[in-house]
């Protein structure tokens, strides 16, 4: 876990801020509003673009093929993000969500970045050794299923489209949402029936 931040840097981004407001480029109000919608951000805005996905062609396309306008088109505000990409899950490939320089995450669509995903083992481990990775989160995934490993840098952020449990036809959006977890949308995991 990472140490609690030092009262000089503290200070030094109290400057920061109050230059900037100085300066008009930000606004108390601003700031504040950064804040809110940084801090309501979770996992369960994830689960529902994905159960929207699963009962709606259309949206998966976009998903696809522009993360951020597919946040957007869940008023999930990407204002100053990094882009957003999602990967789909097949038969045949796995996609594992991993930030090996430090700990780039979609905040806006996923909330704070859980500890073990900061922590040096797992970024390293997760692009050495995936498939004892995933083992010892309890994902045995078959041979023939290739694991990809995706870098989610300062530049692009990255989410994991995993795919529709068998047993789920009929389910309405928010049954599907509840089982979809962060670590499924981050591929250390798969959604599970019951």
């Amino acid at each position: 876990m990472a140490a609690p931040p030092r009262p000089e840097s503290l200070a030094l981004l109290d400057r920061l801020m109050e230059a900037l407001k100085a300066k008009g480029i930000v606004s108390d109000a601003e700031i504040a509003e950064r804040q809110a919608n940084t801090d309501k951000a979770s996992p369960e805005t994830g689960a529902r673009m994905v159960a929207r996905a699963w009962t709606d062609p259309a949206y998966r396309a976009l998903l696809l093929s522009d993360g951020t306008a597919a946040a957007e088109a869940m008023g999930v505000s990407m204002a100053g993000a990094p882009p957003l990409g999602v990967l789909e899950n097949t038969r045949t490939r796995h996609h594992l969500v991993v930030c090996t320089l430090c700990s780039c995450y979609p905040r806006a669509v996923l909330g704070y970045p859980p500890s073990w995903y900061k922590s040096f083992a797992y970024r390293s481990r997760a692009v050495r050794e995936p498939r004892a990775v995933l083992a010892e989160w309890g994902l045995s995934l078959p041979d023939s299923v290739e694991v990809r490993v995706v870098d989610s840098t300062a530049d692009y952020r990255w989410m994991v489209l995993p795919m529709r449990p068998v047993g789920t036809e009929g389910w309405d959006a928010a049954r599907l949402a509840a089982i979809v977890t962060r670590d499924a949308l981050l591929g250390v995991a798969v959604p599970k029936v019951g």
